[in-house]
């Protein structure tokens, strides 16, 4: 079921507090003060409009001829509201992340840059830029060696694998070719030349010198080194010869160097595999703009490349650099949290995905990967937690037909039938429910007493009850055609049976204000059946439908009479009105589809 009102196609529906309470002093001039209350202003209406914000940063840090550490208490307060809340908005934008961790060291100084830069890169895990950033920040500012090697390697552990990850590489390098560490350069480039990246071959070439100045013991293990030695040993004996240990280790450090270079041969094809995929990434990071269908495209395409190769630190990298690019489309969120669910032993792992795209980055509007996320949950049997998580839909978006369903039906299966009905009940009886949600609702309810219950009876009841005022829904009509259609029969209630199918479509036609489409849509259903199922007397009715509803305007539905009044309906609802009276609904998992390889321009949200 889909919910139809109009919202921004990347709209999150996040509560942000309001700006310092200054009463308008933001720690400017008059008119500085002015501007940014007009800006905050503009930003709280629309906290979606990615300019507003942009406006509003810019009027903060230009405060009183450009902030520093003898800026007013107020006009400090007033920039790091700003940046908190616009980065709490969109928290992948490594730049302003950057941008915000200067401003705050030459504020207050290293501690308060750190403790940004930490934030950064808790919320975007996996950006170059910025953990080469912090990692840079930290070489300049502390001056004790194991405390900035901590940071390299935590960066390493998020970011190393990545394809364009060389300027991290790049920056640990000239660290420790500072510290004049030649074991631990050598390291490093004994850990890079394995992964394949843009870069690839010119670490090698480092490395491969470098190789030929470090002891034996440190190019390989003294298994691997023992193993060779025995070779060249095994080899000399063969000819005859006693070499000396000078020539016996040249011939060594020449196997090395053999097996270094097949190790390049292959990191060379496995980063020609991949450079396919790279080259066709154009826009690498975050931005609330869609995306080209080419880059969805290649994206899907890298990924079951990915998968296919089979290694899941790999794999696990990729779709985190997907879900930044690709943060607003639910598509990818789904596919991350279904892979993830199949390997084995990470329930956490998939519940941090659903959590990470409902709380930050998948629009509300949408509300199917929350949907799914309460299955998840309920599947665990944490079913409280399903149950909020349908209760938080509903507080954003109380007119999603969608989400009171699959909301009764974690009921019925938890608690019976009798609690599916509740939710249903309160719905219905809800002020800020709509009455075409409240249709949709009755429905429901009436095809829980029909399939749950067996109540045949009780379900036509519940249909019947408040029929003249659910008469503008399109989908309460079709439910209940489709409830008298099902109904078994013989011949002999075959003509009651019509007669209960004919009352419904007749109160359908008169009582609604529903187009000329929809019940010439309906009355498709109805046409045949009367043509497959109905008696002898038939066809009198069928014409009668038939010119009803396709003949021209002095005999249709849409005709006038001679006193100028319609031929016995009320007049159409307005545009407005009759999207909602018309509405279907679907499950979100009905609106799946495959891709479309030959889609172009951009990708809508939606």
């Amino acid at each position: 079921m889909h919910h139809t009102s109009p919202a921004l196609p990347h709209r999150i529906n996040r509560t942000f507090p309001a700006m310092g309470d200054f009463t308008n002093n933001y720690g400017g001039t008059d008119e500085e003060n002015a501007e940014i209350s007009r800006l905050n202003a503009d930003v709280e209406a629309d906290t979606d409009n990615f300019e507003n914000w942009e406006k509003l940063i810019r009027a903060c840090e230009n405060l009183d001829g450009g902030l520093n550490r003898n800026s007013s208490p107020q006009a400090l307060t007033t920039l790091r509201n700003s940046y908190d809340r616009f980065l709490l908005k969109f928290p992948l934008l490594f730049g302003y992340w950057k941008k915000y961790a200067d401003l705050e060291f030459n504020i207050a100084g290293p501690e308060s840059a750190e403790i940004v830069y930490e934030r950064g890169c808790a919320s975007i895990t996996n950006s170059v830029d910025l953990w080469t950033e912090y990692c840079s920040f930290k070489m300049e500012t502390t001056h004790t060696p194991h405390l900035v090697r901590d940071l390299f390697e935590r960066a390493a552990n998020h970011i190393g694998l990545d394809f364009l990850s060389h300027p991290f590489w790049d920056k640990y390098l000239e660290y420790e070719t500072r510290q004049e560490a030649q074991d631990k350069i050598f390291a490093i480039l004994n850990r890079v030349i394995h992964i394949p990246m843009h870069q690839y071959a010119r670490y090698f070439e480092r490395f491969r010198q470098l190789s030929h100045t470090r002891p034996l013991e440190e190019l390989v293990s003294a298994e691997e080194l023992a193993r060779h030695r025995a070779e060249v040993e095994s080899e000399a004996m063969q000819l005859g010869v006693q070499k000396p240990e000078a020539e016996i280790e040249r011939d060594i450090r020449v196997k090395i160097d053999a097996s270094f270079y097949h190790t390049f041969q292959h990191t060379q094809t496995e980063t020609t595999k991949r450079w396919t995929y790279e080259a066709e990434i154009k826009r690498p990071y975050f931005h609330v703009t869609e995306l080209d269908h080419s880059q969805l495209i290649n994206w899907r395409k890298y990924l079951d490349f990915e998968e296919a190769e089979g290694d899941y630190n790999r794999i696990l990298v990729l779709y985190e650099r997907c879900v930044v690019t690709c943060a607003l489309y639910d598509e990818m969120w789904f596919r991350y949290a279904r892979w993830m669910s199949g390997q084995e032993g990470k329930e956490e792992e998939v519940r941090n995905i659903y959590l990470r795209a409902a709380t930050l980055f998948v629009p509300i509007s949408r509300p199917g990967i929350r949907l799914q996320f309460a299955h998840f949950e309920e599947s665990f049997g944490r079913v409280d937690r399903a149950r909020d998580t349908h209760e938080a839909v509903l507080a954003t978006l109380p007119d999603s037909v969608e989400t009171i369903v699959s909301w009764a039906n974690l009921e019925r299966r938890q608690s019976g039938l009798d609690a599916a009905i509740g939710v249903l009940r309160a719905q219905i009886a809800s002020p800020t429910v709509s009455i075409y949600t409240k249709a949709a609702c009755v429905t429901e309810w009436a095809t829980l007493l029909w399939k749950v219950k067996g109540s045949v009876d009780e379900a036509r009841a519940a249909f019947s009850k408040d029929a003249d005022a659910y008469a503008d829904s399109r989908h309460f009509w079709q439910q209940w055609l489709d409830f008298e259609l099902q109904q078994p029969t013989n011949s002999e209630i075959e003509s009651k049976h019509l007669e209960l199918v004919k009352r419904v479509f007749t109160q359908m036609c008169t009582k609604s204000r529903l187009s000329l489409g929809i019940k010439q849509e309906l009355g498709r259903i109805y046409l045949n059946y009367l043509q497959n199922r109905g008696g002898k007397e038939a066809m009198k009715d069928f014409l009668t439908v038939d010119r009803q509803l396709f003949g021209p305007p002095s005999v249709s539905l849409t005709g006038k009479s001679k006193d100028g009044k319609e031929n016995g309906v009320v007049p159409e609802l307005d545009p407005a009105t009759r999207l909602k009276a018309e509405s279907r609904f679907y499950n979100y998992y009905e609106l799946h589809a495959d891709s479309d390889e030959n889609a172009q321009g951009l990708a809508d949200f939606n």
